[in-house]
């Protein structure tokens, strides 16, 4: 071991005096905005996500995980856990109407906010206008806004760096606050375990329990030589660094997207070179569609294959300069999917789109050599023990900022678009949600999803329960009336038309007599 190696990497890191980084986290955000919106599901178990034979979770409500059931899971398996729940597709108009909410509310506190998802960002309070807060009058602050204007809850944790804050969020869940000033740093987060650490999924735990590791406590114990020689200079630096607290990533203000682009879990399982990249291109259509809305070029095409027994391959290509060329894209996006070695049945195909850019490299027609871009772009591979993107020769290759290749549980869902976190990567897409073009339409069979709006002539608005041929079954109900019972409808006689969800009812508009707390 070399200690003054890690002497002087220690002493590179410049960490705050004090706890002024704030992690807010929305409280099982998908569901509790469904129990928001749907009176007769407050206080009953509610799985969102995929809800075909393959669908998986996106977030249980807390009386679901009760019951056992937890995001990332097959839906399968939460409904055999959790039979009382009722089982929702995601609705993406509503969850962004409220995040929107939430977001502004922190930006009241301080104009310094980093959103990381939908449900989650950080703020810096060393940057509020009217001084430096106290943090936990900062987080009452937060919470009690949160909760007039949405009747949702957040979870609050404040630290000296993003690190501690991100994990003193979780460890009082729903609705805690956390503030972990310095000098207590080493009390909250030597006894915690190992998988509390950012970066630390299935294949850095197994590495790290052979070490003998299962606590913070362990892993700041272990050598920085020992770390990097078993998980990457990168992977192992990082952990080295954050087992002791020292993480001097800023809050960065910005409104910019990290990533585009789309995932899709199959019915039944891939088999074949050729079905596969025709699948491929399907994916890359719906990721394009995102790219189109957020810049337009990508420098970086990452490919995401999860074979049948849930092993799950990252590669990418990098080109020299950001493109959005529909054509070098797709070509990317094939040839990274193809470096993953298709050789076992596929379940699950992911194209993501990183270092967008609103500026595109034209290749103009002067030197042949213009056009070997996409042959010439780099080929890289996720390392999932060493958790770093590699290129084909071993070294790393350029990425966008906050974009890290991660070594974390694939399946941890969050069905949204960008999520430039520590553990970087975009998250998964389940299925197809029905996208705005089906708003308008007649509701029938075959596009009725359970839990999407509706509205009926005279009965007003409503959300779906099923629908088996020409009748559905609703619950006409909204955020501001009394829980309804299931009401079967002729669509014949009583046609129903999909809409858009109402948006955000703050509980001040709910009737006195409806309310939680009447």
């Amino acid at each position: 071991m070399d200690p003054a190696r890690a002497h002087r990497l220690e002493a590179g890191v410049r960490v705050r005096g004090a706890a002024t980084v704030l992690h807010l986290d929305a409280d099982a955000f998908f569901a509790a905005v469904e129990q928001r919106d749907k009176p007769s599901l407050r206080g009953r178990p509610v799985l969102v996500g995929g809800v075909g034979g393959r669908g998986v979770v996106s977030t249980a409500s807390y009386e679901a995980r009760r019951d056992g059931a937890r995001s990332a899971m097959p839906m399968a398996r939460a409904r055999r856990l959790s039979p009382a729940a009722a089982v929702l597709v995601p609705r993406f108009a509503a969850y962004a109407a409220y995040s929107q909410v939430i977001m502004g509310v922190l930006r009241e506190l301080t104009p310094a906010v980093e959103p990381l998802s939908i449900d989650e960002a950080f703020a810096d309070l060393a940057l509020a206008p009217d001084g430096v807060p106290e943090p936990e009058d900062a987080a009452a602050q937060l919470q009690a806004r949160v909760a007039e204007l949405t009747g949702l809850t957040v979870s609050v944790g404040v630290g000296r760096s993003k690190l501690v804050a991100k994990i003193a969020s979780d460890l009082r869940k729903p609705g805690g606050v956390v503030v972990v000033r310095p000098e207590d740093e080493d009390d909250v987060l030597l006894p915690l375990d190992v998988r509390t650490v950012p970066g630390v999924g299935p294949a850095t735990q197994g590495a790290l329990e052979r070490l003998g590791v299962r606590t913070v406590a362990d892993l700041r114990r272990q050598p920085l030589d020992t770390l990097t020689m078993t998980l990457g200079e990168a992977h192992g630096t990082g952990l080295y660094l954050m087992s002791r607290g020292l993480d001097d990533r800023p809050v960065v203000t910005t409104t910019e997207r990290k990533s585009a682009g789309a995932e899709r879990t199959f019915a039944t399982d891939l088999r074949g070179r050729d079905v596969v990249l025709s699948a491929v291109d399907d994916v890359v259509d719906e990721a394009l569609q995102r790219l189109e809305r957020h810049g337009g070029a990508a420098r970086t095409v990452v490919a995401k294959v999860r074979y049948a027994d849930f092993s799950t391959v990252t590669r990418s290509v990098t080109f020299p300069h950001p493109t959005a060329s529909d054509a070098d894209l797709r070509d990317a996006a094939r040839r990274a999917v193809l470096a993953a070695g298709v050789v076992e049945p596929v379940r699950l195909l992911g194209v993501a789109f990183h270092a967008l850019s609103t500026h595109a490299q034209l290749a103009l027609d002067l030197d042949a050599h213009l056009f070997d871009a996409p042959r010439r772009a780099v080929v890289g591979e996720h390392d999932h023990v060493g958790g770093r993107m590699v290129d084909a020769d071993g070294a790393d290759p350029v990425l966008p900022d906050g974009v890290a290749a991660p070594d974390v549980d694939e399946d941890v869902v969050r069905l949204v678009e960008d999520d430039p976190r520590l553990v970087g990567a975009e998250k998964a897409v389940v299925g197809r949600p029905l996208g705005g073009s089906q708003v308008g339409l007649p509701l029938d069979e075959g596009n009725a999803r359970p839990g999407l709006d509706v509205e009926h002539a005279t009965l007003g608005r409503g959300w779906v329960v099923h629908v088996r041929g020409r009748e559905a079954t609703v619950r006409f109900e909204t955020a501001v009336t009394p829980p309804a019972r299931s009401r079967v409808v002729d669509l014949d006689a009583d046609p129903l038309v999909l809409v858009e969800p109402v948006g955000v009812t703050p509980p001040s508009a709910v009737p006195p007599e409806l309310r939680d707390d009447a």
